[in-house]
């Protein structure tokens, strides 16, 4: 299968532009499921649930999120009823939602994990507790064809020991929230694609999407009242990776994705 995952959407500029390379990327590289972490999608915090209906039709198959999913509260009744908006899920047991989900696209069954790392983040549950319950949910070629786990964390040693943990074990380990892009791209010892974060989707004359003026004053001035952080206006890039599985269900490349905006364009041609 290949598949596409897009990294945090950050404002209304950046959804718009994810939603109309969605449609576009689906058939210039032969896609068989697209996934997209939407929790920065409205205004910088949250998402709304027509943002998430807006995704589903530009062609979106799952969508996850992270420690900003309930910034904006009508999504709790919508979270409540949909098995394709997912939430961390080792967020305390009662939270609305789901952490996982199974979902059938042409090429098969693709399941979906979203986790929320322990280390300088929202308190959660302990993540590596919730390995064994991935693993015996999504087996690869046994429920399902494909899988990935969002990593949502600030901590890159954390998210890199947990990629480890599942390495042969789920298609994919992608991290999210940082906003930054790395270069560590990869398929780990037992076929397990991996990135430590994949990036933001949003404007990067900016800091992590903010408002520059905005965010420096609160580092330049932290005793003065707080204003409220503004996403940045300028033209976004798109930061996505490309993974391509076997028919064993493990990876066998790991391409980033980055159109549009300041950030060095790299795009991926079919072989």
């Amino acid at each position: 299968m290949r598949v596409l995952f897009i990294g945090d959407i950050v404002g209304r500029k950046a959804r718009n532009f994810a939603q109309k390379k969605i449609i576009e990327l689906k058939n210039q590289l032969q896609l068989d499921a697209t996934i997209v972490n939407v929790e920065n999608a409205a205004g910088g915090f949250g998402v709304t649930p027509s943002i998430c209906d807006d995704f589903f039709s530009a062609g979106a198959d799952v969508l996850t999120t992270g420690n900003h999913i309930w910034d904006k509260r009508e999504i709790i009744s919508y979270i409540s009823k949909s098995n394709r908006l997912l939430r961390p899920l080792n967020m305390i047991s009662g939270t609305p939602g789901l952490g996982m989900t199974i979902v059938k696209v042409k090429a098969g069954s693709i399941g979906v994990v979203n986790i929320m790392t322990n280390l300088f983040m929202t308190k959660t549950d302990p993540v590596f507790e919730k390995i064994p319950e991935i693993v015996k949910n999504l087996k690869l070629n046994d429920n399902v064809n494909f899988s990935l786990v969002d990593v949502h964390g600030e901590a890159s040693s954390e998210k890199m020991a947990i990629a480890n943990a599942l390495d042969g074990k789920v298609s994919a380990v992608v991290g999210t929230h940082t906003h930054v892009p790395t270069a560590d791209h990869q398929i780990l010892e037992k076929g397990t694609a991996y990135i430590t974060d994949v990036g933001m989707s949003g404007d990067y004359n900016s800091i992590i999407g903010m408002n520059k003026d905005d965010a420096l004053n609160r580092f330049l001035y932290p005793n003065s009242q707080k204003s409220r952080l503004e996403v940045s206006s300028g033209e976004p890039t798109l930061c996505a990776v490309i993974i391509e599985t076997g028919i064993n269900g493990l990876s066998k490349s790991i391409n980033p994705l980055r159109l549009g905006g300041k950030l060095e364009q790299v795009s991926l041609k079919l072989t």
